[in-house]
């Protein structure tokens, strides 16, 4: 754990119906005194919507070979390769040759950091998905993070439905692609 990082807990109650995944877990998250509460908020999406069995935080900001969130099989190899916020293109190549899958999860404007990547070399782009959600949605559910949070995550057909400590919002999950489909 990183040295002056602030420990925030969640109790989640995960209802996925898309991928037929339900659970209740409990979430400790370091969060490291650069990172911002949006950029906390989009992680612990990212590991609910993501959530499987082997699923990690990595070690975080003081990790720079590792994804924000990750995910090994039986045996230790890295299968899901998830990064969040808006990481370089580099980082985007170098997962994408580790794991079977790359995904982000943003909490920034979705033009924007597909700008970034456009025009430069990330391995199996085509197959990468950014994801996003709707306009003041993060904000709005950073705002209500406490140190110890009680969370309900229900997905249905890409809308994710959040109650956060008594606050109650939903978003659509946008899917964007890193290469244009061709006409």
């Amino acid at each position: 754990m990183a040295a002056g990082a602030v420990i925030h807990t969640f109790a989640v109650q995960l209802a996925d119906v898309d991928r037929g995944v339900y659970d209740d877990f409990t979430l400790r998250v370091a969060r490291h005194p650069s990172e911002t509460d949006a950029f906390m908020t989009t992680r612990v999406l990212a590991y609910c919507l993501e959530f499987e069995d082997g699923i990690a935080f990595s070690e975080g900001i003081s990790s720079t070979d590792e994804p924000a969130v990750l995910v090994r099989d039986a045996t230790g190899r890295l299968t899901v390769w998830i990064e969040v916020g808006a990481p370089d293109a580099d980082r985007l190549h170098f997962g994408s040759k580790l794991a079977d899958r790359t995904v982000v999860y943003t909490h920034r404007d979705p033009a924007k950091v597909l700008a970034l990547w456009s025009g430069k070399r990330i391995h199996r782009s085509d197959a990468i998905t950014l994801h996003s959600f709707d306009a003041g949605f993060i904000d709005a559910a950073a705002h209500a993070l406490e140190r110890r949070n009680v969370m309900t995550v229900s997905v249905t057909e890409r809308e994710l439905y959040l109650e956060l400590n008594g606050v109650t919002l939903s978003t659509s999950v946008h899917d964007h692609a890193l290469t244009p489909a061709l006409p």
